[in-house]
């Protein structure tokens, strides 16, 4: 795993993806650190059936699925239709996480965000760590759907070409 190389990013983004789905695990479990900057204070207190349900055990397990994707971004000789679905999959994560992360970000900064539930702390912690953290996973998806095939012979009309 070179950091600066084209075979790490998959695992980091497979890394993010599981730190993300153990914290939801964490407060679909009952655990309260964060969850009332996260979501506001009011789902955090009542902790409606369909919230825990979708938003807590439901993410984690999409975050899940996401480091399996990642992981599959990692894989060499992928060819064809696999080769194809697993980069399409990780650029679709990429641009919802990206999309998530700046739209988020961009309308609290402009004030064009102002639901008013929003707590001040909501707010400077949505701005300060979970969009930044959202825009970080989705580079590192990016950056391993891009790199999916590079120097392998998996990628198609590659042949048995290692790149360099």
């Amino acid at each position: 795993m070179r950091l600066g190389g084209l075979r790490c990013h998959g695992y980091l983004a497979a890394g993010w993806a599981v730190i993300f789905a153990l914290l939801h695990f964490f407060w679909a479990l009952g655990g309260e650190v964060g969850l009332d900057v996260s979501s506001g204070e009011r789902l955090a207190s009542e902790r409606p059936t369909w919230f825990v349900a979708g938003g807590l055990w439901g993410v984690g397990c999409l975050c899940l699925i996401g480091s399996v994707v990642a992981l599959g971004l990692q894989r060499r000789g992928v060819r064809g239709r696999r080769w194809r679905m697993l980069r399409l999959l990780g650029l679709a994560i990429c641009v919802l996480l990206l999309v998530r992360g700046v739209l988020i970000e961009v309308l609290l900064i402009a004030g064009a965000l102002t639901v008013g539930e929003i707590s001040a702390a909501q707010k400077f912690w949505t701005l300060a760590v979970w969009n930044p953290w959202f825009i970080l996973g989705g580079a590192l998806f990016g950056l391993a759907a891009r790199n999916f095939g590079r120097g392998t012979v998996g990628r198609p009309g590659v042949g048995s070409a290692v790149r360099r």
